[in-house]
């Protein structure tokens, strides 16, 4: 059963047209705002725009590798990277058809391309092309866990682990109904299965599914803030707090569409995609 509360000391902040993503830098709060083709920059202390930024056509997916920040743009079919101190574009570059997600491993960057039901690794320092690995069909999400990539397939129903040193296939993995998001927590892969209104625990050692937790509503966004999950979830227009054995802390209403969740040491940080808006949620 969820448990649902109103958040203490929650703030929301309208924003531009569809905000889909969120990044925390270690600084500052990026949102991808797909129906204006833009990136904005908020000081998550007081949700100060600092900047909004211009990229390509229906922005989705961020990364941020240490020093700038990379956007995939879905609709335009290239990824933007942006300085994280000022937003300049560093450069625009291509890879497969629908890019949605993308996760840095340290040295490259990594996008999911939807509609070519593959994944292409960038180097980060300046977005050279070093491989195009085929996975399962419609990537989505995607998450490092230090040395390997896993990627959500929403149409195959499934999870697919890459290796990261040289992309080799290191096994696929039956989830739940259309997963979307994918986060890592230290041991365990987590995903977000809106088909099936579930999420999936395995263990990254060997991809073995250790459980599934129904959660009464339909997950799109999950994450981990260092000790429990998060999930953002567009069927009943709120978060829910869980910890990781499945017991559920605290439901709390959001704005219309929540896709996506950031941690930034203190709060939880939702986009709101129908709302245009993000709501700033206490972790305490």
């Amino acid at each position: 059963m969820l448990v649902w509360a109103r958040p203490l000391r929650a703030q929301t902040f309208t924003v531009g047209n569809m905000p889909w993503v969120a990044l925390f830098d270690g600084t500052n709060c990026w949102f991808s705002i797909r129906g204006d083709n833009t990136v904005i920059k908020m000081r998550p202390s007081d949700g100060a725009v600092l900047g909004t930024f211009t990229v390509g056509a229906g922005p989705t997916g961020l990364a941020f590798d240490g020093a700038n920040i990379w956007v995939a743009n879905r609709d335009g079919n290239t990824i933007s990277k942006l300085r994280a101190a000022d937003g300049v574009v560093l450069g625009t570059f291509t890879a497969g058809t629908q890019p949605h997600e993308l996760v840095y491993d340290g040295a490259n960057i990594w996008v999911t391309n939807g509609r070519s039901n593959n994944v292409t690794k960038l180097r980060a320092s300046d977005g050279t092309i070093l491989g195009t690995f085929a996975v399962g069909q419609f990537p989505y999400g995607i998450t490092f866990d230090g040395t390997n990539i896993w990627v959500a397939n929403y149409l195959s129903n499934s999870l697919t682990e890459l290796r990261a040193s040289d992309g080799t296939l290191l096994g696929t993995f039956a989830v739940g109904r259309h997963p979307l998001e994918v986060t890592f927590d230290g041991q365990h892969i987590w995903t977000a299965n809106h088909g099936s209104s579930n999420i999936s625990e395995l263990l990254a050692s060997d991809g073995a599914v250790l459980q599934t937790f129904n959660m009464e509503v339909k997950e799109y966004g999950i994450t981990f803030d260092g000790t429990d999950l998060w999930l953002a979830n567009d069927g009943c227009n709120c978060v829910i707090h869980m910890q990781t054995d499945g017991t559920v802390l605290q439901t709390y209403g959001v704005g219309t569409a929540p896709t996506s969740l950031a941690f930034d040491g203190n709060s939880m940080w939702v986009t709101n995609s129908k709302s245009k808006s993000v709501t700033k949620l206490p972790a305490d």
